[in-house]
């Protein structure tokens, strides 16, 4: 379906178009036309697929269609992190250019100035706030936070908000939101406290589907079995081999980012880590030389899984094992997004393979098994029906519906 069809505003269709914007995907063609319809919906599709402009386009077609430019906030998007927030801010710029529809981000880490900006945006300035929960608390606690006019709560990333303890946070924001509105959620993943937030937040709505828990087909997937002194130099072997421009390493904690990194610095390669520890300038002078191709190897936790718009990505390495079976959906991703092709790979240890083999299960596909450099010497053996040592494996455990 082409975006000419939703027969939106002459204004936004210019921006969509100037944008390069033609085809929509799935995810856009099945729930904007809810949306503009006034129901409320769930949205489900894996990261890449377009969730965000599926809720920014109708949301900037109601604002111009009923005239509220100009007269506070139109609808609030609330999101995980700081790097998804000014993303999505980015986007509304884009696509909004030629409507005249503002945004604001709002997320921690800023100075004085920033606030103030916050604060004047949250009190009318702005018809689209994308915010993150904890800094928006923060404003809502000073009392001139108006939302009054909203006509739209959105929650992206819905089920990372929830991993990441925001349940609470969500609760006195909607409190905070006028009783009539349209609520939309998004998210990668389905799991039962989504259903329970959707239930408490969301009235009678649409539910979308699209290739919930399943990497795009264009990932190819390939795994290796390791000890945990070998992934440094398979790392490195898997950098030097072919050259690539665009490379992300994952790591579980941000003691292994600082680890990773300057372990591959040592061996000359273009590589910086990004973790929560770095304040919002560095992360961003990061990000900045990443996409710029400055840096050709990011090391990150799983703050860089979701929501950031870098559709190059060649090549994602995950360093461990991700702690949730879904998680590893995230990861791989990063790559092969807007139906391009990339290359994932898992680094398996020991103490790994069962929960591997839960993830194999999740996604209904056997990753391959590949063989690691013999300069690297031995490694084991692939077994993923042996439970880890302490029962860890059990956290893994899902079952499909």
């Amino acid at each position: 379906m082409k975006f000419s069809e939703f027969n939106f505003q002459d204004s936004l269709q210019e921006g969509i178009s100037s944008m390069g914007y033609e085809n929509a995907t799935p995810i856009q063609e099945l729930a904007i036309p809810i949306v503009l319809s006034g129901r409320d919906i769930i949205g489900c599709a894996q990261t890449g697929t377009g969730k965000t402009a599926a809720f920014l386009l109708p949301v900037i077609e109601y604002i111009l269609k009923n005239k509220t430019k100009g007269k506070g906030v139109a609808a609030l998007v609330i999101v995980p992190t700081r790097e998804l927030a000014i993303q999505i801010d980015q986007q509304v710029e884009g696509l909004g250019y030629f409507t005249g529809v503002g945004s604001m981000a709002i997320y921690g880490g800023g100075d004085g100035s920033s606030f103030e900006q916050e604060k004047q945006a949250l009190s009318g300035g702005a018809e689209i706030i994308i915010a993150t929960p904890g800094r928006l608390i923060s404003h809502l606690n000073m009392g001139y936070v108006k939302f009054d006019t909203a006509q739209f709560l959105i929650l992206d990333e819905a089920d990372r908000m929830l991993d990441m303890g925001f349940y609470e946070d969500l609760v006195k924001i909607v409190n905070h939101m006028p009783e009539k509105r349209n609520n939309l959620l998004f998210s990668a993943t389905m799991p039962p406290k989504i259903r329970k937030l959707a239930n408490t937040i969301l009235n009678n709505p649409e539910e979308v589907n699209i290739a919930i828990s399943k990497p795009a087909a264009g990932v190819v997937q390939g795994a290796f079995m390791v000890y945990d002194s070998q992934k440094i130099g398979l790392i490195a072997h898997l950098l030097t081999a072919k050259e690539m421009e665009s490379v992300i390493v994952f790591c579980s904690t941000k003691k292994d980012v600082t680890l990773v990194t300057a372990a591959l610095k040592h061996k000359k390669l273009s590589v910086e880590g990004i973790s929560s520890d770095l304040d919002q300038a560095e992360r961003e002078k990061i990000l900045r030389e990443y996409k710029n191709k400055q840096v050709k190897v990011l090391v990150a936790t799983n703050i860089m899984a979701r929501g950031i718009d870098i559709d190059s990505i060649e090549l994602v390495i995950n360093y461990d094992v991700p702690r949730d079976a879904e998680e590893y959906v995230h990861r791989v991703g990063r790559t092969a997004r807007a139906n391009t092709q990339g290359i994932a790979f898992t680094l398996i240890t020991e103490k790994d393979q069962y929960e591997f083999g839960q993830i194999e299960q999740l996604i209904e596909t056997e990753v391959r098994k590949l063989p690691v450099p013999a300069i690297l010497g031995e490694t084991p053996t692939y077994s993923p029906k042996t439970p880890s040592k302490g029962g860890k494996g059990k956290r893994f455990v899902k079952k499909r519906k």
